[in-house]
């Protein structure tokens, strides 16, 4: 697959794109495309972002912006100055797509709007990513990946029912609102390919994040009732924590575990659990007629009930038999390191995982085996760094990271010079002016 082009190698795009649609213009980058980063005079403010390459602060060595554009080539450009909205127009004039995430009005502000742009390439396909959308009453307040994910309801949902609600790690608004961005702009390509005219995408974070909440919605509008965080379990009225053991994480000798063995339906039972805990000697009596009994009993319905039912009764009677079983299951887990209790469970059938750190995912036989990481030469800092490889795997145009993120206007004399015919001359009195 190495010598196959990307599935996009006739793509070119314009990515003026801050933060929330980086990701996006590297999916695109990786999948082949031209993505040009237009970035402004002295390079993206994410440059500034931290880490950076051995803790040395500098634009040119930030990993957050290294991990956002892989496969891209760099150009400066100043749009708020009319040399360089001419520039820009004359960038537009062959290009596909072009990418952005100011705030509303402002490209329009500049002549560089949607409906003027097309007037220059008919075929562009202008894709718009912001906080709430181009309209509507809140189109014009300011965002950030917080705000999206307090907005869009997600947040409300993330965390354990004692705590306020917690922000997932990591950007996901900006993960979720660029991999939305990416889905529009190639159906859009796919309306193009048929009708030969190209259409606005536009994605809003709140709403391409709302999606997330899976059933919460739905709860509100047909019962009137509000979902909780669950977390891995409930608190009950008298403040006792209650869980069904086996579902939960577990410490273990040299971590944590995730177990999700009280599920009937979803892998083995929570007697396949207690058997190998026989086995090794350390059932403490769960396997007398009693506790068979008793796990006989807990079908899904009835574990559904327990966790997210508004009758607490019913998880008060079961709380001191529960609270027994899982004492036994914790200690079980914790003499055990967590490469020995998910070899050996998976093979028992059981649903259980390593909660794998970042040292662990790097170092993972699975993602190794299957070739998902990538080493790409930084011949400036003299260093193969590995990245993350593509989220999807195509065999006939495979998507890959094509070369190391790009220095600050790397590109610019390949780009002004060479496809736009500037001279030597004229570059060197733009970037004297600020305007490249």
């Amino acid at each position: 697959m190495e010598g196959l082009p990307g599935a996009l190698a006739d793509l070119r795009v314009l990515d003026l794109a801050g933060e929330p649609g980086a990701y996006c213009g590297k999916l695109l980058a990786d999948l082949g495309a031209d993505v040009i980063k237009v970035e402004p005079p002295g390079g993206d403010p994410a440059r500034r972002i931290g880490p950076f390459f051995h803790d040395d602060v500098h634009p040119e060595k930030s990993l957050y912006f290294f991990a956002f554009n892989t496969s891209k080539r760099s150009i400066t450009l100043d749009i708020a100055r009319a040399d360089g909205r001419a520039l820009l127009r004359r960038l537009v004039e062959r290009a596909d797509v072009l990418l952005e995430t100011f705030p509303p009005g402002y490209m329009e502000d500049l002549g560089l709007g949607y409906e003027t742009l097309r007037q220059l390439n008919p075929r562009l396909i202008y894709c718009s990513i912001t906080g709430f959308g181009l309209w509507g009453p809140h189109a014009h307040y300011r965002t950030s990946d917080l705000i999206a994910l307090a907005m869009s309801g997600v947040m409300y949902l993330a965390g354990f029912p004692e705590d306020p609600p917690n922000r997932p790690y990591g950007n996901q608004a900006y993960y979720c609102g660029s991999i939305q961005a990416c889905s529009g702009i190639l159906t859009a390509l796919a309306y193009r390919d048929r009708t030969g005219q190209g259409q606005m995408v536009e994605v809003s974070l709140q709403e391409a994040l709302a999606m997330n909440q899976e059933t919460a919605m739905q709860y509100w509008d047909l019962r009137r009732e509000l979902r909780r965080r669950q977390g891995e379990g409930r608190r009950l009225p008298d403040g006792q924590w209650f869980r069904v053991p086996g579902i939960g994480t577990y410490q273990c000798a040299d971590g944590y575990v995730f177990l999700m063995v009280g599920v009937p339906g979803f892998g083995a039972p929570l007697a396949t659990l207690i058997q190998w805990m026989a086995e090794e000697g350390e059932a403490e009596g769960l396997t007398s007629p009693k506790w068979v009994e008793t796990f006989s009993k807990l079908d899904l319905r009835l574990v559904t009930q327990l966790l997210q039912g508004a009758d607490a009764s019913m998880a008060v009677d079961w709380l001191p038999r529960f609270r027994h079983v899982d004492a036994i299951i914790e200690r079980f887990v914790r003499s055990r390191p967590k490469q020995l209790l998910y070899q050996e469970g998976q093979r028992r059938g059981l649903l259980v995982a390593p909660v794998n750190t970042p040292k662990d995912v790097v170092e993972d036989p699975q993602l190794n085996a299957r070739g998902f990481f990538q080493d790409v030469p930084h011949e400036e800092l003299g260093i193969l760094l590995r990245y993350p490889g593509s989220p999807y795997r195509l065999y006939g145009s495979p998507a890959r990271i094509w070369r190391r993120p790009p220095r600050i206007g790397e590109h610019n004399r390949e780009v002004y010079i060479g496809e736009l015919g500037l001279t030597t001359e004229q570059l060197a009195a733009l970037s004297a002016a600020g305007v490249v």
